[in-house]
């Protein structure tokens, strides 16, 4: 057997720290199952990031379905900052403490890699943007990785599974292992365009053997009018100056009449490397940043008990709402007595949570992957989103 969870076990509270189960026992002792309300935030995402992207809030609302509770959630890929509460339940505490652990790390996980894609998104510009990062991961989370790739900004990503969950085509050609068997980069790549779907880009790997400029070179040569694309994959060890060599390339290829045929980079990208090749590439394909993106350190914390307000040291007790100003897009936290009412600038105040679950039933919006997506980059612009050096928290 493989070392994962079913869904029946997350959702049955097997996938909890033992102490919340231990507590369980003991409010049951003392005859003790107050109607709490909890918000999940974080003080700050990860490292020097000053804004995240929400993800998983799908896979919340699933994990709390047919559970007597109410949760209200920024709608999935809205942009939020630190100190702001993303998500609230309402319920009693038995119904769903449990099941803390497990929604904890549906949203962490898939927020750090929505997050980090939309800043690959940022930094690559109108450049082609692909995700890569499955074989960084355990296989059982791979289509979870890949959706939240996506929505953060990637054009595609690779996986099968993965394409099948955000109703996309998975993005990919051919690996090393295809040239290295049939032994001559243009053989295979002549052998993949007899036998692959016409619909499927004719973008060819062109750094198994020889010098990546004389390859190109070739297979270009070897293909005419149907190259669409070459892929460079070399390794760190034997790269040098890869923009260098994608100049070397770009200029040898528009020389011979080429210039339709797009340049593509793979191979330990992160952020820093796309902004330095994305005026000399027309693509990349990202992998072991996105899937080991820094977790997002969301906590879930009781600030009401019984209708009282209450709260651990370091929180502020009481139900809260999260708003902003139609007019100049201003954000506050505000006690949720106050959430209606006019901004400092004269503008309306708009609630940016939205009722998710009532009484157990998924009565939220989940929308598909595209949609989500198309969120995310309204959010990105309305915020004024930048990543690198000087990013800015915008609104």
């Amino acid at each position: 057997m493989f070392h994962v969870a079913s869904e029946d076990e997350i959702r049955a509270g097997r996938t909890t720290d033992v102490y919340f189960a231990r507590a369980m026992e003991i409010l049951r002792a003392e005859g003790r199952d107050p109607e709490v309300a909890a918000e999940v935030m974080v003080h700050g995402p990860p490292g020097d990031w000053p804004w995240g992207v929400l993800a998983g809030v799908e896979e919340v609302a699933r994990l709390v379905e047919g559970v007597e509770v109410d949760v209200e959630s920024l709608p999935e890929g809205s942009v939020f900052y630190g100190g702001e509460p993303v998500l609230v339940v309402r319920g009693r505490y038995a119904s769903f403490g449990v099941l803390e652990t497990a929604l904890l790390g549906l949203l962490c996980q898939a927020t750090g890699v929505a997050t980090k894609a939309l800043r690959l998104r940022l930094c690559a510009g109108d450049r082609r943007l692909l995700s890569f990062g499955a074989r960084r991961v355990h296989p059982a989370i791979s289509p979870m990785v890949e959706r939240a790739s996506f929505l953060g900004g990637c054009d595609g990503v690779s996986v099968i599974r993965g394409a099948e969950l955000i109703g996309e085509v998975p993005s990919g050609t051919m690996p090393h292992a295809l040239v290295l068997i049939l032994g001559d980069t243009t053989q295979a790549a002549l052998a993949f365009d007899r036998t692959i779907d016409p619909s499927v880009p004719r973008v060819v790997l062109v750094d198994t053997f020889t010098d990546e400029r004389f390859e190109t070179l070739k297979v270009a040569e070897a293909m005419g009018g149907k190259l669409q694309g070459v892929r460079l994959d070399t390794p760190g060890s034997r790269r040098g100056d890869i923009r260098a060599i994608l100049e070397e390339i770009r200029w040898e290829l528009d020389l011979r009449g080429f210039g339709d045929v797009r340049l593509m980079v793979s191979g330990g990208l992160d952020e820093a490397e796309v902004v330095r090749l994305r005026d000399a590439a027309d693509g990349f394909g990202v992998g072991t940043c996105l899937a080991s993106a820094p977790v997002v350190d969301f906590s879930l914390d009781l600030v009401e008990v019984d209708g009282r307000p209450l709260a651990k040291r370091g929180k502020c007790s009481g139900a809260k709402a999260l708003v902003r100003c139609r007019q100049c897009g201003r954000r506050r936290v505000v006690r949720a007595a106050r959430a209606a009412g006019a901004c400092e600038c004269g503008g309306q105040r708009e609630a940016l949570r939205v009722p998710l679950v009532s009484k157990g039933a998924v009565v939220g919006n989940l929308p598909r992957a595209s949609e989500i997506r198309d969120h995310v980059q309204r959010e990105a612009g309305r915020e004024r989103l930048s990543a690198g050096p000087g990013e800015g928290r915008g609104g």
